[in-house]
């Protein structure tokens, strides 16, 4: 098999050494081609992350606006329908439908003019279905995860 390693996308809201929320675009390469299980074929596996994880679906609904806070835990977010948006502290706000991947990592920001954390909500006239893999405290994924 000749193709070439993948590179998945996603964007990254962190919390920068001033205490503030940022959202930098980002891609997964950490993938090894090798087959999961003879005899299967060889595909490109990403890198594993263990640990205790709690997965969730959440259906956010038309109009639905989550105000400033943190992620309660680190934890990848994937809408699986209709459109969700992030704003972090610095303005930036990123707008996510099905196939974008978003991971959730700003807790310990600082207050700032009532802003803490993010602002979130439902984009257009559809609930936003999204599932969330929540990493327990002290357990997020490994830093070579964010090549």
């Amino acid at each position: 098999m000749t193709e070439k390693k993948p590179s998945i996308p996603y964007w990254r809201l962190w919390t920068d050494g001033e205490g503030v929320s940022r959202q930098s675009r980002c891609a997964m390469t950490a993938f090894e081609l090798r087959t999961i299980g003879a005899p299967a074929q060889p595909q490109w596996l990403g890198r594993a992350t263990c640990g205790l994880m709690t997965v969730r679906v959440t259906v956010l609904p038309v109009g639905w606006v989550g105000d400033w806070h943190e992620n309660p835990k680190p934890q990848w977010i994937v809408p699986m329908s209709g459109r969700w948006f992030v704003e972090s502290m610095n303005g930036e706000r990123v707008e996510f439908g099905s196939g974008d991947i978003s991971f959730g990592g700003d807790q310990n920001c600082r207050e700032i003019d009532g802003r803490r954390g993010h602002r979130s909500g439902t984009v257009g006239d559809a609930a936003a279905v999204l599932m969330l893999m929540q990493y327990e405290e002290g357990r997020g994924p490994p830093s070579s995860q964010f090549d």
